[in-house]
């Protein structure tokens, strides 16, 4: 095909998109079956709505080949465990009992079982279900899900593509199953997955599907000649089956790299490559092994992770070059749409002037259809799209919003001691023990505590004016104390206030911050039924005033043991929000930590002896490709010194990480030069504790005891058993006991029976202690 017919060609298309419907249907009908106050027919016939409300809405705006088997009621990953049958043993009876609670149970865990491990998607804020395999897995096909949605397509008259996860990111991304020697390769076990991929792949040709689309994420990072040599052997044996659809390998969220030559010339029919920031290097890379002579290329030209208007000329630069490399070139969005909200013409709160230069999953979609129809009826018929397109980068380039002198100066003139502590760790903690006179196993919680219906409803009443900012108030005075009360009697050791005034641990400080813009509508998985609406960094980042601290007071005033000040830090207030793609992000992780930097020194000043600054977004940001992890590790590691070096030597300094994968980031830890670190650690079996003790860590550490992302409630024994873990790595003078993560999602009757637990077992285990 010529490159003028492969332009002629042209379909727009998406790999994924939001799944929670524009009002978070989902998300309601799931809790609401959760509850029993959802029937299961209720439930799936509203998932079943979902679907076709958003494979209508693709269709209507134009996307030719609209995605399927991309929605899921928790996660795509724990679905593709459930395609290829490897349930683990312990949930296997629930499964057989009812598929359905079987699904929950293995994403939540049930008071009897424990549930998957979870962990980031990538370097993205989305969590998937982490397979658990080992040599005994046994895998069987179940298509039921993957044909049944395409049917739903092709029912309604739509042209659709399945999308699976690919089998070797699939086993790339599990871990040994627990019993399992550490060090087994879940990627042995290719060979006995790759027939269940060959029979699901059968069925949904079978069911109409002209192609399916393979997800190969995992290919964008680091890969051993063996993981290589393993991906070229899945698709010379999946491309060799003759009951077989079209296949179309896809990547996303970096390079291909040494992936890219396998895959080009394995036999399958087409590749999806995204073409955005760090993957911009796929377009080079792509000429020099000669294209896709013969085959279907996918290109993702709008970025399917920020939420910026694309700059379509660019686009169209990228596209024409491409035509030239493959029979046929399609467009289509970077990578699924999930990450992104669903339609920012809802906003209706932005300033005019900003909307025009958002893009959410709508607004991404027409960009796709305009770049193929550009693409295929050339830049003519696209002239006002153009038009407008212009207009808005040069709004957002010319705008004042985006600039502030003094912020900017203030940023140029850091030096490196102003993220230096006064003093070494060393003299710095025998001061602090000193001061805050705590046990042996000190206990402490994250920070949130269950943000109730009532505190909520408060919220709500404000914005709505039914009450006063005076009667708000009250309510939050009287959540503080409730909470600040209950961990007196607990005898839990360092109180947080319980943060009942804040809505997100992002969004919250982001409202008072200049340079941020906060969404009304912009709701984004974050895993399960846990939406978070990131806010957006559109201008230069300043602190006008106080954010925490009056309520920080107020919660100390109520106790005599100390009240950590909560913080959140300035690598996950980029992670966690839509971030500027106009400056390098060094530079706004600059800004955003000065001004969190007055936050800290003022709580310092008000007599804060402990202060956390959490920072669970620093592995999951970090670049999937290891020659670009050091430039982004110095950056981020001296933000979080900038944000927190200002304070006295006898004020403890905290932070907190949760949900990723530490090991090969605990120089990074170190560099932090906080003074006690808390970490994900339940569902990992305190892993992280063993690979702080194998770097060598000298600072004091909290690995996870109780983990708060399952409504199970967990035994005073299991908790003790999980200190004695870590007391096997960590000496119990560093040592403290705490919760995985915050509360806020949690109810009280659970909350209240896992923390008197908690310090039931951080009582026994220092008394095992003292006794021996």
């Amino acid at each position: 095909m010529t490159a003028k017919s492969a332009a002629a060609a042209a379909r727009a298309t998406v790999y994924g998109y939001p799944r929670q419907g524009p009002n978070r249907e989902l998300k309601m009908a799931i809790e609401g079956s959760w509850k029993g106050r959802v029937t299961a027919d209720a439930l799936h016939a509203t998932a079943a709505e979902l679907r076709r409300s958003n494979r209508q809405q693709l269709a209507d705006a134009g996307i030719q080949e609209v995605p399927t088997g991309d929605f899921s009621f928790y996660d795509h990953v724990l679905d593709t465990t459930v395609m290829v049958g490897a349930i683990p043993e312990r949930h296997r009876n629930v499964v057989e009992a009812d598929a359905t609670d079987g699904y929950f149970a293995m994403a939540r865990g049930t008071q009897d079982v424990a549930p998957l491990e979870m962990t980031k998607w990538f370097d993205t804020n989305y969590h998937y279900l982490v397979p658990e395999l080992g040599p005994d897995t046994v895998f069987t096909a179940d298509s039921g899900k993957q044909v049944g949605e395409l049917k739903e397509a092709l029912a309604q008259g739509l042209t659709a593509r399945p999308v699976l996860v690919g089998p070797v990111t699939y086993l790339l991304l599990a871990k040994p199953a627990p019993g399992v020697p550490a060090d087994f390769e879940p990627l042995t076990l290719l060979d006995r997955l790759l027939p269940v991929y060959a029979e699901v792949l059968a069925d949904l040709r079978a069911a109409g599907a002209e192609w399916v689309q393979l997800d190969e994420p995992a290919l964008v990072q680091d890969r051993t000649p063996a993981e290589l040599n393993a991906a070229g052997r899945a698709y010379r044996d999946l491309g060799a089956l003759t009951d077989r659809p079209k296949l179309l390998v896809a990547s996303y969220f970096d390079r291909l790299g040494d992936a890219l030559p396998i895959l080009a010339q394995a036999p399958v029919e087409g590749l999806a490559l995204d073409f955005t920031d760090a993957a911009a290097a796929n377009l080079d890379a792509l000429a020099a092994v000669g294209g896709l002579p013969g085959k279907r290329l996918v290109a993702g030209v709008v970025n399917g992770r920020n939420i910026w208007i694309n700059d379509l000329q660019k686009s169209l630069s990228t596209l024409a070059t491409l035509l030239g490399l493959a029979d046929r070139v399609d467009v289509a969005a970077s990578c699924s749409l999930l990450h992104v909200p669903l339609d920012a013409s809802a906003e209706k709160d932005v300033d005019p002037q900003i909307l025009r230069w958002l893009a959410f999953a709508q607004q991404k979609t027409a960009e796709v259809v305009t770049l193929a129809k550009g693409l295929a009826q050339g830049t003519d018929a696209i002239t006002g799209e153009l038009a407008a397109n212009r207009a808005g980068l040069a709004s957002r380039t010319s705008s004042p919003i985006t600039r502030d002198p003094a912020v900017r100066a203030r940023a140029g003139a850091v030096t490196d001691a102003d993220a230096r502590r006064s003093q070494p760790y060393a003299e710095r903690t025998a001061a602090q023990r000193a001061h805050l006179g705590l046990p042996l196993l000190p206990t402490t919680t994250i920070g949130s505590f269950p943000q109730t219906g009532e505190l909520r409803t408060a919220r709500a009443d404000l914005r709505a004016g039914r009450i006063d900012t005076a009667g708000y108030e009250e309510r939050i005075k009287a959540e503080i104390q409730e909470v600040i009360s209950f961990q007196e009697k607990t005898g839990i050791d360092v109180l947080v206030h319980g943060e009942p005034e804040r809505n997100d641990m992002v969004q919250y400080f982001a409202e008072q911050l200049t340079g941020y813009l906060a969404t009304q509508h912009g709701w984004v998985q974050s895993y399960g039924t846990r939406y978070v609406r990131p806010p957006i960094l559109a201008g230069d980042i300043s602190r006008p005033e106080p954010m925490t601290v009056r309520w920080t007071a107020y919660a100390q005033s109520l106790s005599d043991r100390p009240v950590k000040g909560m913080i959140t830090g300035p690598v996950t207030m980029l992670a966690w929000s839509f971030v500027r793609d106009d400056q390098p992000l060094g530079d706004t992780a600059r800004q955003v930590a000065l001004a969190l930097r007055d936050e800290v020194n003022d709580l310092d000043a008000a007599g804060t002896s402990v202060i956390q600054v959490d920072e669970p977004a620093l592995r999951e940001t970090l670049p999937l490709r290891a020659a670009d992890r050091d430039a982004y590790l110095a950056w981020a590691t001296e933000a979080f010194r900038l944000s927190t070096s200002g304070v006295r030597p006898d004020t403890q300094i905290h932070t907190h990480m949760c949900y990723a994968e530490f090991g090969d980031i605990v120089q990074a830890i170190d560099d932090l030069d906080a003074d006690v670190i808390s970490l994900e650690a339940a569902r990992s079996h305190m892993q992280v504790a063993r690979e702080l003790a194998a770097h060598g860590y000298p600072r004091e550490a909290g690995p996870g005891v109780y983990d708060i992302h399952s409504p199970r409630v967990p035994s005073a024994e299991e908790v003790s058993e999980l200190l004695r873990t870590g007391l096997k790595v960590i000496p119990a003078e560093r040592l403290w006991v705490n919760p995985d993560c915050g509360l806020k999602t949690r109810a009280w009757p659970e909350t209240r029976a896992s923390l008197e637990n908690l310090v039931a077992a951080a009582r026994t285990v220092r008394g095992e202690l003292s006794a021996s």
